[in-house]
Protein backbone atom coordinates (compact mmCIF):
# COMPACT_ATOMS: atom_id res chain seq x y z
CA UNK A 1 0.00 0.00 0.00
CA UNK A 2 1.16 3.77 -1.01
CA UNK A 3 1.93 5.63 1.80
CA UNK A 4 2.23 9.37 0.16
CA UNK A 5 -1.77 9.28 0.16
CA UNK A 6 -2.33 11.61 3.27
CA UNK A 7 -6.12 12.18 2.34
CA UNK A 8 -6.64 8.46 2.80
CA UNK A 9 -4.24 7.79 6.07
CA UNK A 10 -4.91 11.50 7.92
CA UNK A 11 -3.44 10.09 11.61
CA UNK A 12 -0.56 7.75 9.72
CA UNK A 13 1.80 11.02 10.84
CA UNK A 14 0.42 10.82 14.45
CA UNK A 15 -0.12 7.17 15.11
CA UNK A 16 2.79 5.45 13.55
CA UNK A 17 4.72 3.28 15.90
CA UNK A 18 1.79 2.75 18.33
CA UNK A 19 2.32 -0.55 19.07
CA UNK A 20 -0.10 -0.03 22.08
CA UNK A 21 -3.20 0.39 19.49
CA UNK A 22 -2.15 -2.33 17.36
CA UNK A 23 -1.64 -4.91 20.50
CA UNK A 24 -4.90 -3.56 21.96
CA UNK A 25 -6.93 -4.07 18.63
CA UNK A 26 -5.27 -7.42 17.76
CA UNK A 27 -6.53 -8.59 21.95
CA UNK A 28 -10.14 -6.48 22.07
CA UNK A 29 -11.41 -5.92 19.30
CA UNK A 30 -10.04 -8.54 17.21
CA UNK A 31 -11.65 -10.86 19.51
CA UNK A 32 -15.02 -8.82 19.38
CA UNK A 33 -15.04 -9.35 15.84
CA UNK A 34 -15.03 -13.09 15.38
CA UNK A 35 -17.43 -14.20 18.24
CA UNK A 36 -18.88 -10.90 19.19
CA UNK A 37 -19.11 -12.36 23.13
CA UNK A 38 -16.51 -8.88 23.24
CA UNK A 39 -19.63 -6.78 22.59
CA UNK A 40 -22.14 -8.50 24.95
CA UNK A 41 -19.89 -8.57 27.80
CA UNK A 42 -19.68 -4.78 27.58
CA UNK A 43 -23.39 -4.56 26.75
CA UNK A 44 -24.49 -6.39 29.84
CA UNK A 45 -22.28 -4.67 32.36
CA UNK A 46 -23.58 -1.04 31.30
CA UNK A 47 -26.67 -2.74 31.82
CA UNK A 48 -26.20 -4.05 34.84
CA UNK A 49 -24.26 -1.54 36.66
CA UNK A 50 -26.98 0.86 35.47
CA UNK A 51 -29.37 -0.71 37.01
CA UNK A 52 -27.58 -1.10 40.29
CA UNK A 53 -26.52 3.16 39.73
CA UNK A 54 -30.05 4.35 39.63
CA UNK A 55 -31.55 2.03 42.35
CA UNK A 56 -28.44 3.00 44.78
CA UNK A 57 -29.05 6.51 44.06
CA UNK A 58 -33.32 6.20 44.45
CA UNK A 59 -32.58 4.24 47.80
CA UNK A 60 -30.20 6.57 49.39
CA UNK A 61 -32.00 9.82 48.24
CA UNK A 62 -35.34 7.72 50.07
CA UNK A 63 -37.46 7.80 46.94
CA UNK A 64 -37.34 4.29 45.77
CA UNK A 65 -40.73 1.80 46.67
CA UNK A 66 -40.67 0.59 50.03
CA UNK A 67 -40.47 -3.58 49.98
CA UNK A 68 -37.92 -5.77 50.53
CA UNK A 69 -39.43 -7.56 47.34
CA UNK A 70 -38.51 -4.26 45.25
CA UNK A 71 -35.26 -4.02 46.14
CA UNK A 72 -34.15 -7.58 45.85
CA UNK A 73 -35.48 -7.87 42.30
CA UNK A 74 -33.37 -5.67 40.75
CA UNK A 75 -30.24 -6.12 42.59
CA UNK A 76 -30.75 -9.86 41.61
CA UNK A 77 -31.32 -8.72 37.79
CA UNK A 78 -28.60 -6.27 37.78
CA UNK A 79 -25.88 -8.79 39.79
CA UNK A 80 -27.34 -11.73 36.65
CA UNK A 81 -26.10 -9.06 34.00
CA UNK A 82 -23.24 -7.98 35.58
CA UNK A 83 -22.18 -11.55 36.70
CA UNK A 84 -22.33 -13.32 32.77
CA UNK A 85 -19.47 -11.41 31.68
CA UNK A 86 -17.93 -12.13 34.52
CA UNK A 87 -18.91 -15.85 34.32
CA UNK A 88 -17.56 -15.87 30.07
CA UNK A 89 -14.47 -14.48 31.24
CA UNK A 90 -13.78 -17.32 34.06
CA UNK A 91 -14.82 -19.99 31.34
CA UNK A 92 -12.24 -18.41 28.93
CA UNK A 93 -14.04 -19.62 25.57
CA UNK A 94 -12.63 -18.94 22.71
CA UNK A 95 -12.61 -14.71 21.62
CA UNK A 96 -13.38 -13.89 25.12
CA UNK A 97 -10.75 -10.56 25.75
CA UNK A 98 -9.81 -9.62 28.84
CA UNK A 99 -12.24 -8.69 31.79
CA UNK A 100 -11.43 -5.13 33.09
CA UNK A 101 -7.83 -5.62 31.84
CA UNK A 102 -7.71 -9.09 33.85
CA UNK A 103 -7.68 -12.32 32.32
CA UNK A 104 -8.02 -15.40 34.31
CA UNK A 105 -5.39 -18.12 34.43
CA UNK A 106 -2.58 -15.85 32.74
CA UNK A 107 -2.31 -12.87 34.98
CA UNK A 108 -2.37 -13.74 38.84
CA UNK A 109 -2.93 -10.27 40.43
CA UNK A 110 -6.46 -8.50 38.81
CA UNK A 111 -5.77 -5.14 37.61
CA UNK A 112 -7.39 -2.19 39.75
CA UNK A 113 -10.69 -2.02 37.15
CA UNK A 114 -10.98 -5.77 38.11
CA UNK A 115 -10.53 -5.08 41.47
CA UNK A 116 -13.56 -2.30 41.92
CA UNK A 117 -15.63 -4.39 40.05
CA UNK A 118 -15.56 -7.13 42.10
CA UNK A 119 -15.83 -4.34 45.09
CA UNK A 120 -18.83 -3.42 44.02
CA UNK A 121 -20.53 -6.78 44.81
CA UNK A 122 -19.83 -5.79 48.33
CA UNK A 123 -22.69 -3.00 49.24
CA UNK A 124 -25.05 -5.17 46.54
CA UNK A 125 -24.97 -7.97 48.93
CA UNK A 126 -24.98 -5.81 51.80
CA UNK A 127 -28.16 -3.52 50.64
CA UNK A 128 -30.28 -7.16 49.98
CA UNK A 129 -29.36 -7.41 53.94
CA UNK A 130 -30.28 -4.23 54.95
CA UNK A 131 -33.82 -3.95 52.97
CA UNK A 132 -36.42 -4.81 55.34
CA UNK A 133 -39.33 -3.35 54.03
CA UNK A 134 -38.41 0.61 53.84
CA UNK A 135 -35.58 2.84 52.94
CA UNK A 136 -35.28 4.94 56.16
CA UNK A 137 -32.85 2.85 58.04
CA UNK A 138 -29.36 5.20 57.95
CA UNK A 139 -27.23 2.00 57.13
CA UNK A 140 -29.24 1.10 54.09
CA UNK A 141 -29.09 4.31 52.79
CA UNK A 142 -25.30 4.73 53.37
CA UNK A 143 -25.22 1.12 51.53
CA UNK A 144 -27.25 2.51 48.80
CA UNK A 145 -24.89 5.36 48.27
CA UNK A 146 -21.54 3.36 48.34
CA UNK A 147 -23.54 1.09 45.46
CA UNK A 148 -23.97 3.87 43.41
CA UNK A 149 -21.15 5.15 43.40
CA UNK A 150 -19.35 1.74 43.17
CA UNK A 151 -21.36 1.55 39.61
CA UNK A 152 -20.64 4.59 38.78
CA UNK A 153 -16.67 4.04 39.37
CA UNK A 154 -17.40 0.32 37.42
CA UNK A 155 -18.54 2.43 34.37
CA UNK A 156 -15.75 5.04 35.08
CA UNK A 157 -12.77 2.57 34.22
CA UNK A 158 -14.41 0.05 32.05
CA UNK A 159 -12.89 2.12 29.19
CA UNK A 160 -9.58 1.55 30.41
CA UNK A 161 -8.45 -0.76 28.30
CA UNK A 162 -10.85 -0.13 25.49
CA UNK A 163 -8.41 0.31 22.15
CA UNK A 164 -10.76 2.99 21.03
CA UNK A 165 -9.44 5.02 23.87
CA UNK A 166 -5.85 5.33 22.67
CA UNK A 167 -7.56 7.05 19.18
CA UNK A 168 -9.26 9.17 20.94
CA UNK A 169 -6.52 10.26 23.07
CA UNK A 170 -5.15 11.51 19.98
CA UNK A 171 -7.84 13.74 19.00
CA UNK A 172 -7.82 15.16 22.63
CA UNK A 173 -11.58 13.46 22.79
CA UNK A 174 -10.77 10.43 25.32
CA UNK A 175 -13.66 12.07 27.94
CA UNK A 176 -16.15 10.51 25.34
CA UNK A 177 -15.66 7.27 26.35
CA UNK A 178 -16.61 7.57 29.97
CA UNK A 179 -19.40 9.74 29.35
CA UNK A 180 -21.02 7.75 26.69
CA UNK A 181 -20.89 5.01 28.71
CA UNK A 182 -22.61 6.80 32.15
CA UNK A 183 -25.76 8.23 29.88
CA UNK A 184 -25.61 4.44 28.40
CA UNK A 185 -25.46 3.02 31.77
CA UNK A 186 -28.89 5.22 33.16
CA UNK A 187 -30.68 4.72 29.81
CA UNK A 188 -30.26 1.26 29.60
CA UNK A 189 -30.35 0.54 33.51
CA UNK A 190 -33.45 2.70 33.34
CA UNK A 191 -35.43 0.44 31.17
CA UNK A 192 -34.10 -2.73 33.21
CA UNK A 193 -35.51 -0.82 36.63
CA UNK A 194 -38.72 -0.21 34.88
CA UNK A 195 -39.12 -3.86 33.95
CA UNK A 196 -38.08 -4.77 37.53
CA UNK A 197 -41.19 -1.74 39.16
CA UNK A 198 -43.75 -3.38 35.83
CA UNK A 199 -42.84 -6.80 37.74
CA UNK A 200 -44.44 -5.98 41.36
CA UNK A 201 -47.17 -4.34 40.10
CA UNK A 202 -48.32 -4.74 36.24
CA UNK A 203 -50.87 -2.49 36.51
CA UNK A 204 -48.90 0.77 37.54
CA UNK A 205 -48.05 2.88 34.71
CA UNK A 206 -44.77 4.66 34.64
CA UNK A 207 -45.04 8.37 35.50
CA UNK A 208 -44.45 11.31 32.84
CA UNK A 209 -41.22 12.42 34.71
CA UNK A 210 -40.10 8.62 34.05
CA UNK A 211 -40.92 8.62 30.72
CA UNK A 212 -39.55 12.03 29.65
CA UNK A 213 -36.36 11.44 31.92
CA UNK A 214 -35.95 8.28 29.71
CA UNK A 215 -36.67 9.94 26.31
CA UNK A 216 -34.24 12.68 27.04
CA UNK A 217 -31.40 10.30 27.80
CA UNK A 218 -32.04 8.08 24.62
CA UNK A 219 -32.18 11.41 22.56
CA UNK A 220 -28.47 12.16 24.28
CA UNK A 221 -26.90 8.88 24.42
CA UNK A 222 -27.94 8.70 20.05
CA UNK A 223 -25.92 12.22 20.01
CA UNK A 224 -22.96 10.52 21.69
CA UNK A 225 -22.86 7.90 19.99
CA UNK A 226 -23.07 9.57 16.82
CA UNK A 227 -20.52 12.20 18.08
CA UNK A 228 -18.49 8.93 18.63
CA UNK A 229 -18.49 7.15 15.11
CA UNK A 230 -17.18 10.81 13.81
CA UNK A 231 -13.99 10.27 15.87
CA UNK A 232 -13.28 7.99 13.34
CA UNK A 233 -11.16 9.29 10.69
CA UNK A 234 -12.04 8.79 6.71
CA UNK A 235 -14.17 5.59 8.23
CA UNK A 236 -16.62 5.31 5.36
CA UNK A 237 -14.10 3.62 3.06
CA UNK A 238 -11.52 2.60 4.50
CA UNK A 239 -12.36 1.32 7.73
CA UNK A 240 -16.04 0.00 6.90
CA UNK A 241 -17.36 2.31 9.40
CA UNK A 242 -20.28 3.73 6.82
CA UNK A 243 -22.27 6.54 8.00
CA UNK A 244 -25.75 4.69 8.25
CA UNK A 245 -25.01 0.70 7.78
CA UNK A 246 -27.66 -2.15 8.01
CA UNK A 247 -26.18 -2.55 10.63
CA UNK A 248 -26.41 0.42 12.35
CA UNK A 249 -29.77 1.39 11.34
CA UNK A 250 -31.22 -1.85 12.92
CA UNK A 251 -28.98 -1.18 16.39
CA UNK A 252 -30.28 2.66 16.12
CA UNK A 253 -34.26 1.21 15.72
CA UNK A 254 -33.51 -1.22 19.01
CA UNK A 255 -31.92 0.91 21.58
CA UNK A 256 -33.88 4.33 20.56
CA UNK A 257 -36.74 3.32 18.77
CA UNK A 258 -38.24 0.47 20.09
CA UNK A 259 -37.79 1.25 23.89
CA UNK A 260 -39.10 5.22 23.00
CA UNK A 261 -42.28 3.71 21.26
CA UNK A 262 -42.93 1.39 24.40
CA UNK A 263 -42.30 4.07 26.66
CA UNK A 264 -45.18 5.92 25.00
CA UNK A 265 -46.92 3.15 24.99
CA UNK A 266 -46.87 2.06 28.75
CA UNK A 267 -47.97 5.23 29.28
CA UNK A 268 -51.33 5.18 27.98
CA UNK A 269 -51.74 1.10 28.90
CA UNK A 270 -52.36 -0.82 32.06
CA UNK A 271 -50.49 -4.40 32.20
CA UNK A 272 -47.40 -2.99 30.25
CA UNK A 273 -44.80 -5.26 32.05
CA UNK A 274 -44.44 -7.18 28.51
CA UNK A 275 -43.83 -3.62 27.37
CA UNK A 276 -41.22 -2.88 29.48
CA UNK A 277 -39.29 -6.12 29.17
CA UNK A 278 -39.50 -6.19 25.51
CA UNK A 279 -37.65 -2.10 25.65
CA UNK A 280 -35.41 -3.73 27.96
CA UNK A 281 -34.40 -6.33 25.89
CA UNK A 282 -34.53 -4.60 22.36
CA UNK A 283 -32.15 -1.86 24.10
CA UNK A 284 -29.53 -4.75 25.31
CA UNK A 285 -29.72 -6.14 21.70
CA UNK A 286 -28.99 -2.67 20.31
CA UNK A 287 -26.19 -2.10 22.85
CA UNK A 288 -24.15 -5.65 21.62
CA UNK A 289 -25.08 -4.51 18.09
CA UNK A 290 -23.87 -1.25 17.86
CA UNK A 291 -20.56 -2.26 20.14
CA UNK A 292 -19.67 -5.02 17.68
CA UNK A 293 -19.51 -2.75 15.01
CA UNK A 294 -17.86 -0.13 16.55
CA UNK A 295 -15.44 -2.57 17.60
CA UNK A 296 -15.25 -4.07 14.13
CA UNK A 297 -14.67 -0.32 12.53
CA UNK A 298 -12.11 -0.14 15.23
CA UNK A 299 -10.53 -2.87 14.11
CA UNK A 300 -10.83 -2.36 10.63
CA UNK A 301 -9.02 1.19 11.03
CA UNK A 302 -6.12 -0.09 13.08
CA UNK A 303 -5.42 -2.67 9.93
CA UNK A 304 -5.84 0.30 7.46
CA UNK A 305 -3.16 2.34 9.34
CA UNK A 306 -0.61 -0.22 10.25
CA UNK A 307 -0.68 -1.65 6.79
Amino acid sequence: MQSDDHSVHPLRPRMRGTAPLAAAGERSAGATTTSGLGSVMHALAVCGYGLWMLLGLAMALGIYSDGRGEALVPLTLGAALVSLGLLLAVLRLPGVPDWHGWRFGQMHRPTREALVALAAYLPMLAVAALARGDNVFWATRVASLVLMLCSLSCLLSGDHHDPARRLLDQQGKSILLPISRIVAGIYSGGLWLWSCVMAQDPGERPGLPWVLGLLILALLQGLLESVRWQTLPNSRPAAGAQPWSSGRFLAAVLVYAVPCILLLLAHFLRDSLWLAATAALSGLAGLCIEQKLYDRALARLDEHLHD
